[in-house]
């Protein structure tokens, strides 16, 4: 079909795919890494009590009260926060910012898969730096010449992490060009890179609410910055988007982030049933990669990915499968409740009694 009006950048852009959003009864789904618990309960008392006469006024653009919020509870000043629609258009934004640049950007070869629809729909240079056999990021591959560095960290979809250690000699090395540390799951264990965006003026960190916060559907992201860097990503949002976040998202946020110990309560319920959950799938003979993340990437040692994927998706539980070099064998397993993961594994046992394995 001849598509008629499009812009020539549009003919041969692969848009992103998001995860699978079925709308089926009785569904277990793991297939998006979605917190398995709600938001805070204080969330519920703040949305009774809005005042809907406000929602007829547009947004404060600057979200102020949440910067000053994220501010205080990251140790940081206020011009060093940006915050934008879901982390997705804020590292939108740090393409565009910064990676439109002579030399290719590198990222791994094995990572967000947004980064390379940015790449496409910007006509950014890149080069992917394959991950190691143990499926680690080995940054010293990384110190050659670019127009910058993305990395996630921990990695999506393998969940390894690398050390602060490791990042600050990066920093040091590739003082010329900008490096972003995409922390959507640095909450799970992982050590966040924040301290060094106030050593380095070429260190930006990208989070998220809609994993350890449980906010996906308001759609929170931020970076975290040297000063310059903030006041690039501010001018791109007001070229495109002066009003990012709503009121209540911001109202919604700031409240997620006050309430320190329910986060911690619920971190801590994910972190335990994942380390569980390890255990049962190493005893089902799958192989588990160390995660410091929501999910687990696992493979099996004699049934297929796909395989084990069409059996639990055919008894109503969702899981991921990524058809790409590499991985095409592995499956990424979000952590949900303790119930939902003990369907899983009922489920799988079943699925190893039917195969003999």
């Amino acid at each position: 079909m001849k598509r008629k009006f499009w812009s020539k950048q549009l003919l041969d852009l692969v848009p992103y795919t998001p995860g699978e959003q079925p709308k089926i009864n009785d569904l277990i789904k793991l297939n998006t890494n979605e917190n398995p618990y709600p938001p805070s309960p204080k969330i519920s008392q703040l949305l009774t009590h809005f005042d809907i006469d406000h929602l007829r006024r547009y947004p404060d653009p600057q979200s102020s009260d949440l910067s000053q919020t994220l501010a205080h509870y990251y140790k940081v000043a206020v011009d060093n926060i940006f915050i934008g629609n879901g982390s997705d258009e804020v590292l939108a934004h740090a393409f565009m910012a910064f990676f439109r640049q002579q030399q290719p950007i590198l990222m791994p070869d094995i990572s967000y898969s947004f980064y390379t629809v940015y790449c496409d729909l910007y006509d950014i240079k890149a080069r992917a730096i394959p991950i190691e056999d143990d499926f680690s990021i080995n940054l010293a591959k990384y110190e050659i010449d670019n127009g910058g560095i993305i990395f996630a960290n921990p990695n999506a979809p393998t969940g390894g992490t690398v050390s602060l250690s490791q990042i600050e000699q990066l920093l040091k090395i590739n003082s010329q060009s900008l490096v972003i540390v995409d922390e959507a799951y640095v909450d799970f264990g992982a050590e966040s890179a924040v301290a060094l965006t106030q050593k380095y003026d070429n260190c930006l960190v990208i989070q998220t609410l809609s994993k350890s916060r449980a906010l996906a559907g308001l759609r929170i992201g931020y970076a975290i910055g040297n000063k310059n860097l903030i006041e690039a990503l501010e001018r791109v949002k007001n070229s495109f988007n002066s009003y990012p976040l709503d009121m209540l998202a911001q109202a919604c946020a700031k409240t997620a982030i006050e309430d320190d110990e329910y986060f911690q309560t619920s971190l801590k319920k994910i972190i335990d049933t994942r380390t569980w959950t390890e255990k049962q799938l190493t005893a089902l003979n799958f192989k588990v990669l160390p995660s410091n993340t929501n999910f687990l990437f696992v493979h099996h040692k004699k049934l297929a990915a796909i395989e084990i994927m069409q059996y639990l998706r055919d008894n109503n539980i969702l899981v991921r499968h990524f058809n790409k070099e590499k991985i095409n064998n592995y499956l990424r397993i979000s952590i949900g409740t303790q119930q939902q993961m003990q369907a899983l594994l009922e489920c799988l046992k079943k699925l190893m009694a039917k195969e003999d394995c």
